[in-house]
């Protein structure tokens, strides 16, 4: 009994080592092409869909690529409609993994075969450079997956000369529940509904368990798999906590769909094996694993957006809308941390911009102290959440990033103290003379908006840069006729002085707004120059 039990611990260890380390050197070989994969190719439902299926196939793993997707839905990455298409997309991609175990890894004994592959990919993790390291991470793990099950199938072998786990009731509420939970608890224990699964299929390949059985343990498990990016969206932002919801809503109302039309599903599966020749016993399951989750996608993927919206009232935001994005388990993972304060940093320029294009035509109630606290308390969050972003050697290459970020937080700070111009200023700014100042000032806001929300024009940063310059020539040179007199408006000395501070304000509005939109840019972010604050200062 002792050696079954060791058996089967060690089978089940060797097949999570292997899948960890395939997951994780896949992810690392990939990088950022394979996020980049993720975030282009969810445009509509159905792509979210078949952009979760593909990278949850590719790295083995659904829980990696929730946790993954809470991450960029927390940056502003996805909108939450699209990550709800990545998580039915995972779910079903996961599956994948039941067929690779039922086709090779009880068909064939491939642990010995396999062995080499284990020895050559760690031999590139020590030899090799840069990505190649992480791709013989990922070979030794696959290696491990099937050394891992021949040890399960030993120890599953002695399990059931021991005990007679089909002879339990699997029939009825009571033991359809009780089964469910044994699969849920598998799951949770091993972090893996891939492990789970593979467990159930091997118990079922030796006879350990009816095929009944089998499918409600990997009903338990697809409901199971659930818990880590739930876990994974503790403490985070709403948006993330709404990705979790998702997840765990789909799976358990597959779940329960798939237990209701249990009797059904089985009848299907007997009729494929008579008619179609699809093997009975592990590959049966794996095909009934797949047919439920498809199942569940079939019903709900039609109505993603409304599912998404009803999860949203569900779970509302809470705080400033700014900084909806930030979240601590965002810190996890600087590259995506960054991406998050970028989102935080380009939402407030963007309302910021909106409001000083309504000061500058003189809308009432524009910048009033509400929305300037709001602002402010922003500000304040977004620069403590970027301090927070951890620093190092790892975190090296992103410090252009960082440093272009804090630039454009700077340029926002004071840009928000132009968010209540004198009365003098107000005055000035209706003034014929100004005309031509304030027409290029109102353009450039609404350029940099529209830019930065990314609507832009192809020429958008070149003409911003070309309004902010000839807004500091117009206020050169109209400051000189002012203080003169020889200004057409400025007829007082009060009204000169207005007058430049006016100009002074248009210019300042514009260089701020543009160096906001070059640092939130990828060419501000390349930028090897300490400042970037050109000749003009920082007032």
């Amino acid at each position: 009994m002792l050696t079954t039990v060791f058996k089967l611990s060690g089978g089940i260890g060797l097949f999570l080592i292997g899948m960890i380390l395939l997951t994780d050197g896949l992810k690392a070989f990939a990088g950022e092409a394979l996020r980049k994969a993720l975030v282009r190719f969810t445009g509509t439902p159905l792509k979210a869909f078949a952009s979760g299926a593909g990278v949850t196939l590719l790295v083995q793993s659904s829980s990696a690529t929730t946790v993954t997707l809470i991450g960029f839905v927390s940056a502003g990455l996805l909108t939450f409609p699209q990550a709800v298409g990545v998580v039915m997309g995972a779910s079903l991609g996961t599956t994948g993994t039941g067929w690779v175990v039922a086709l090779l890894g009880l068909k064939v004994s491939l642990g010995l075969y396999a062995l080499p592959l284990v020895g050559l990919g760690s031999l590139c993790k020590l030899l090799a450079r840069g990505r190649w390291q992480m791709l013989g991470l990922g070979m030794a793990g696959f290696g491990l997956i099937f050394v891992g099950i021949d040890t399960l199938q030993v120890g599953m072998q002695g399990l059931s000369t021991k005990f007679d786990l089909a002879s339990l009731p699997s029939s009825g509420v009571a033991g359809k529940g009780l089964t469910v939970l044994v699969g849920l608890g598998m799951t949770i224990i091993m972090q893996s509904s891939s492990a789970a699964v593979a467990t159930t299929l091997t118990a079922l390949h030796e006879g350990a368990v009816n095929f009944e059985q089998a499918s409600v343990l990997v009903i338990g498990a697809a409901v199971g798999t659930t818990v880590t990016g739930a876990l994974a969206a503790i403490g985070g932002s709403v948006p993330a906590k709404r990705t979790a919801v998702a997840h765990v809503l789909f799976n358990l109302a597959t779940g329960v769909i798939a237990l209701m039309l249990l009797p059904a599903l089985l009848a299907f599966l007997h009729m494929m094996q008579e008619q179609a020749g699809l093997d009975p016993g592990a590959t049966s399951l794996a095909a009934f694993h797949t047919t439920f989750i498809g199942l569940g996608v079939v019903v709900f993927l039609p109505f993603v957006r409304h599912f998404a919206s009803w999860i949203e009232k569900l779970l509302p935001h809470q705080g400033s809308r700014f900084t909806r994005h930030l979240g601590n388990t965002l810190l996890q993972v600087p590259a995506v941390a960054f991406e998050a304060t970028a989102r935080a940093l380009a939402d407030a320029a963007c309302d910021m911009f909106d409001n000083l294009d309504r000061i500058v035509d003189n809308v009432p109630g524009s910048g009033d102290k509400q929305h300037r606290t709001e602002m402010r308390a922003a500000l304040n969050e977004i620069q403590e959440f970027l301090a927070r972003i951890p620093t190092g050697l790892d975190t090296k290459p992103l410090s252009p990033v960082r440093v272009a970020q804090m630039h454009a937080l700077d340029h926002l700070a004071r840009l928000h103290t132009r968010l209540k111009p004198t009365a003098g200023v107000q005055r000035a700014l209706v003034e014929s003379a100004l005309a031509p100042a304030v027409s290029d000032c109102k353009r450039l806001l609404r350029l940099a908006k529209l830019g930065l929300q990314g609507h832009p024009q192809p020429t958008w940063q070149a003409e911003v840069e070309q309004l902010a310059a000839h807004l500091g020539e117009q206020r050169r040179k109209g400051r000189l006729q002012a203080l003169r007199g020889s200004h057409p408006d400025a007829r007082q000395p009060l009204q000169a002085l207005e007058l430049v501070d006016a100009m002074r304000w248009l210019d300042r509005v514009g260089f701020h707004a543009w160096r906001t939109c070059h640092y939130l840019t990828e060419t501000g972010q390349s930028d090897k120059a300490t400042t970037g604050l050109g000749s003009r200062g920082h007032g």
